[in-house]
């Protein structure tokens, strides 16, 4: 594209560039991606403003720089596009650049405290098993259309603009139809998914996380509506009291509910059972029976929220049905790790905030014969510290024995995170718990101390494969990790 042409995407004068036409291949924020033909965008940030970059993106060969304005005394050794807001023109070039892939596909956004990345992985299975061919941008990775999963550099829950776009861009040359995105809460205040034009927006559910960059619940709740104020159809969940706040913003919607409230899609008769989910499915269109073969009563508001969706894209019952009972679970969300006859059952699942630990502990309290053993920790740096004295409170008042570890501590002394946790536990007047820092060394030990009727949660880290420490990063992967653990028990 020609900067003349990306100039006037983003409603800038071209009138001072040069005259030759200079060809923009991409767009990138970060300096040291820079590669020639690229456009910087200078964006000032907490701790750096973009603009002391100019020369090395210049160097690396990008060929303009987008901003907001040069500092004063500041020139620019390319040509410089002021633009009102770099975040917003970053998406919109990385948007422009790429084509404007969304507008060719089905596009999903799921959004939610809680309940995106398994919602966002079965509207992906029922799409497919519906024969839309379908892609999928999530925590966990992305896939195209191929199934193959993939995952960025980047440690985003969505990443930045200019990958989105790409990805995208890849999943319409592969042949997808639609596409599921989990559209985080700093994805949408960062503008990172500003260029995305939705078909339809999920909300599965909010509770109070990551206070440290939203300042209250408030903010928190109005970044993640403006997902459904970007969609043509809204699915949402009525047992969320957020949920009506939302009504009628989107031009068109419906509704979900597991626990008796008035909803378009209900589920009602829920067992569970050795198999899985089973239950009764109420739709606008028919009542059905569903199997889910899933741990977690939970997981049926995630099968209503993917069927509504499916359904609107052109799903019928009989699909939807058989899409549920061919599901087999997101990598690292409650994820049975495999066992002998005679070790405990030992479950792998991401819940990292109090109300999604409350979930898992409890899901899994119906089917434990023994005890119920947690291994947990709690984010370090600028994540929100407010919630890991309460995740010690929940950890110790719904299992038997708790143990208190490491979970990217960052740059925050992991002894004041655990000193937090053992805390919340303390103050409830619980002394079930125990603290080990290295997590190996906290996974170890407890699977030699659980039996074989006990059921142990890793919870945390999930499918995540880094650990973060103070000082260094390492490869992580916690289903081996459990496996590794299980191999040493005598």
């Amino acid at each position: 594209m020609r900067l003349a042409d990306l100039a006037a995407a983003l409603n800038v004068s071209a009138r001072d560039l040069p005259p030759q036409g200079l060809e923009v291949v991409g767009v990138t924020h970060n300096a040291d991606w820079v590669q020639p033909g690229l456009a910087f965008v200078a964006i000032r940030g907490a701790k750096f403003d973009g603009h002391s970059f100019l020369q090395k993106a210049a160097q690396k060969g990008a060929v303009a720089v987008i901003g907001e304005g040069l500092p004063d005394g500041q020139s620019s050794p390319l040509p410089y596009l002021t633009v009102p807001n770099a975040r917003e023109a970053l998406a919109d070039a990385a948007a422009a650049l790429a084509g404007h892939p969304s507008r060719a596909l089905k596009v999903v956004g799921v959004t939610g405290t809680d309940g995106k990345t398994t919602t966002s992985w079965l509207t992906r299975h029922l799409l497919r098993e519906a024969g839309l061919s379908t892609g999928l941008l999530s925590t966990v990775g992305y896939e195209l259309p191929d199934g193959a999963l993939r995952h960025f550099p980047a440690h985003f829950t969505t990443p930045e603009a200019p990958q989105v776009q790409e990805t995208l861009r890849d999943m319409l040359g592969a042949g997808a139809q639609a596409v599921v995105l989990e559209a985080s809460s700093h994805a949408l205040a960062l503008h990172r998914v500003r260029a995305v034009d939705w078909d339809v927006a999920v909300w599965t559910h909010l509770s109070s996380e990551h206070l440290d960059f939203h300042g209250t619940v408030e903010n928190y709740f109005a970044d993640k509506r403006k997902l459904v104020e970007r969609a043509r159809f809204a699915v949402l969940n009525a047992d969320d009291p957020w949920t009506a706040h939302l009504s009628g913003i989107a031009p068109a919607e419906t509704t979900y509910s597991m626990e008796g409230q008035a909803a378009d899609w209900q589920a009602s008769r829920i067992e569970e059972r050795a198999t899985g989910l089973h239950f009764q499915v109420v739709s606008p269109t028919a009542e059905f029976d569903a199997h889910l073969p899933m741990i977690g009563r939970f997981n049926v508001a995630n099968a209503l929220a993917g069927m509504a969706v499916a359904h609107q894209l052109g799903a019928t019952p009989a699909q939807l049905v058989a899409g549920l009972a061919s599901f087999r679970g997101v990598p690292g969300r409650m994820e049975l790790v495999p066992g002998a006859d005679d070790a405990p059952r030992v479950i792998v699942d991401f819940a990292h905030t109090p109300p999604s630990l409350e979930k898992a502990l409890s899901t899994l309290r119906t089917t434990t014969r023994g005890k119920l053993w947690v291994l947990l920790g709690s984010a370090g740096g600028p994540r929100d510290p407010y919630k890991r004295a309460p995740l010690g409170e929940v950890a110790t008042r719904l299992a038997d024995q708790a143990v208190f570890t490491e979970e990217d501590s960052r740059d925050t002394p992991l002894q004041d995170i655990l000193n937090e946790m053992e805390r919340g536990a303390r103050e409830a007047g619980r002394r079930n718990f125990s603290s080990i820092g290295d997590r190996r060394e906290a996974i170890r030990h407890i699977l030699q101390q659980a039996q074989a009727a006990d059921t142990v949660l890793l919870a945390g880290k999930g499918p995540e494969d880094t650990l973060e420490r103070a000082t260094e990063t390492i490869p992580w992967n916690e289903v081996q990790e459990a496996l590794e653990a299980l191999g040493l028990r005598k």
